[in-house]
């Protein structure tokens, strides 16, 4: 696995959207779903609005790799569970999906932050 750069990294973190798509067992990509992403420092993470039954986000889970759409970027990458007794960071990704996504009002908003979110929270890395 690689690193962001620091253009994909402003480009997606600025995107209003992502779009996300896992890979099957042969490879090909599913359809893009459209989510909403944070960006903490160097890393982008994606939460499940709708818990871990949440289609796209049980098959991500599952094949643990896929492409991703937004601010003209498109990687693939790699899905990565996130730490959920993590405290800080989960903290600082609600905090950047409030900084980004609050003008949503809280009933939207409140479907991507929070302890409920913490196990349904992925990390994307780009694939090499």
């Amino acid at each position: 696995m690689t690193a962001w750069t620091p253009d994909e990294l402003t480009r997606i973190g600025e995107a209003e959207e992502l779009r996300v798509a896992s890979r099957r067992a042969d490879g090909t990509l599913r359809r893009f779903v459209t989510i909403w992403v944070a960006r903490v420092g160097d890393d982008i993470y994606v939460r499940s609005a709708y818990g871990p039954d949440n289609p796209w986000f049980v098959r991500a889970q599952a094949s643990g790799t896929g492409r991703i759409r937004a601010g003209g970027v498109e990687r693939d990458v790699a899905f990565l569970e996130t730490d959920a007794a993590d405290a800080d960071t989960h903290a600082a990704i609600d905090a950047a999906y409030h900084a980004k996504y609050d003008r949503h009002g809280p009933a939207i908003v409140g479907t991507v932050v929070g302890p409920q979110v913490m196990a349904t929270t992925l990390r994307l890395v780009p694939a090499t």
